[in-house]
């Protein structure tokens, strides 16, 4: 076996079933699960009936590139959602979901030639994170470095902080715009200051935008790397990539569909990978997906849920508990002032409700685990039962 494997930490999701065994809820209380960041609201009926209808092509094995209307409907989404235009022929592929390509970006990206610790490749990444940033350096031989994102650094990974030698190492940086946990979004500047980074030292930025469609405010939508680097003059995108899904912004995670686009030089040898790698989108997900990014109205319609979310469940929590609407996503992520492993698990012993710890998100590093004393509450039920599992939240705190 790939001896790196013993690398991997457990998944968080393994860690919280490990906390949680043992205990039994009170079997009155109906089990509300806040813990994965998985959409519950229905999927759109058109992108289902396109699906549906579609099945009738399954008699062939589709191309790794995908459909030429599939990348042809991302490329236009991309220009009325970010005001970039892309050659939907060679700056678009068609990706099973962001997590699979998140992962394998970086085993086609990352080059290994030195074994020596000094010279031993980089990849970047905030903290807390997406736990596939991390398995993906560590398969692909590289040092993961945890740039930690704190209340005070407005939960930004601070850039600054990082070492010009770790830089000079560092082959791909993660973002994640809007963040998960903490739902904040990388302004404009950002995003160009990290291009100058990646232009000095000669890296790949992979920007984890999945959550772009999910924002607080309608007139100020977070901003893509793709107009960052417009704006400084790369006009083909130099050294970005960015990572889209149908999951968050239409409510279908389970149609696995989502897309890359970027630097045609990256995408091109990255095309060439995932043709032995072998994770060709089936034609009925690109033609359901094609509806899905060819409407936005159902995108706005996804916004305005998640904001009543919002708007009801805070002024329940706030007088308790640390919590403010983020700029982004779905999370919540406040500071619980205790041991966060152990409030998760006494919520769901009295309230049968699952949270996540925030240090499960999070690796520890000198300045500590940014996650600690934290926790990441999903809003991602229906808004009735994001107010029951408020109440029940509140009521824990009131007796704890």
């Amino acid at each position: 076996m790939n001896g790196r494997l013993e690398l991997l930490a457990a998944y968080p999701f393994e860690r919280l079933a490990r906390l949680k065994a043992g205990v039994t809820p009170p079997d009155k209380l109906p089990h509300i699960a806040m813990s994965i960041g998985e959409p519950k609201h229905a999927p759109p009926a058109f992108v289902v009936d396109a699906l549906r209808d579609s099945l009738g092509k399954l008699d062939s094995y589709p191309a790794t590139i995908g459909l030429p209307e599939t990348r042809a409907a991302c490329a236009g989404w991309i220009q009325r959602r970010f005001g970039a235009r892309v050659d939907p022929a060679t700056m678009v592929l068609q990706v099973t979901g962001t997590r699979e390509a998140l992962f394998s970006f970086v085993q086609a990206v990352v080059s290994t030639g030195s074994t020596s610790a000094k010279d031993r490749p980089v990849v970047a990444m905030p903290n807390p994170f997406y736990q596939i940033y991390e398995g993906a350096a560590l398969l692909a031989g590289a040092e993961p470095v945890f740039i930690n994102t704190t209340a005070a650094n407005r939960f930004q990974p601070d850039l600054d902080s990082v070492p010009a030698d770790v830089w000079r190492r560092c082959q791909v940086l993660f973002l994640c715009s809007p963040g998960n946990p903490t739902g904040a979004v990388l302004s404009l500047d950002y995003l160009k200051a990290a291009l100058e980074l990646a232009e000095k030292y000669d890296f790949v930025i992979a920007s984890d935008e999945c959550y772009a469609e999910l924002y607080r405010d309608e007139a100020a939508p977070p901003p893509s790397l793709l107009q960052a680097a417009l704006a400084t003059g790369r006009d083909t995108f130099q050294r970005c990539v960015t990572f889209h899904s149908l999951s968050k912004r239409s409510s279908v995670p389970g149609l696995r569909s989502g897309f890359v686009a970027g630097d045609p030089a990256l995408i091109k040898p990255y095309l060439l990978y995932r043709t032995y790698h072998g994770c060709a989108m089936p034609v009925p997900t690109q033609i359901a997906s094609i509806a899905a990014w060819n409407d936005d109205a159902h995108a706005a319609a996804n916004r305005v849920l998640y904001r009543e979310k919002y708007a009801k469940v805070i002024p329940i929590l706030a007088p308790l508990l640390d919590v403010v609407e983020p700029d982004g996503a779905f999370y919540l992520w406040p500071d619980v002032q205790r041991d966060d492993e152990a409030f998760t698990r006494e919520l769901f012993a009295t309230q049968n409700l699952t949270i996540l710890p925030g240090s499960y998100l999070a690796r520890d590093t000198r300045a500590g685990n940014p996650g600690r004393n934290r926790v990441r509450i999903s809003l991602v039920a229906p808004v009735a039962e994001c107010v029951t599992a408020a109440e029940r939240i509140r009521q824990f705190l009131e007796t704890h």
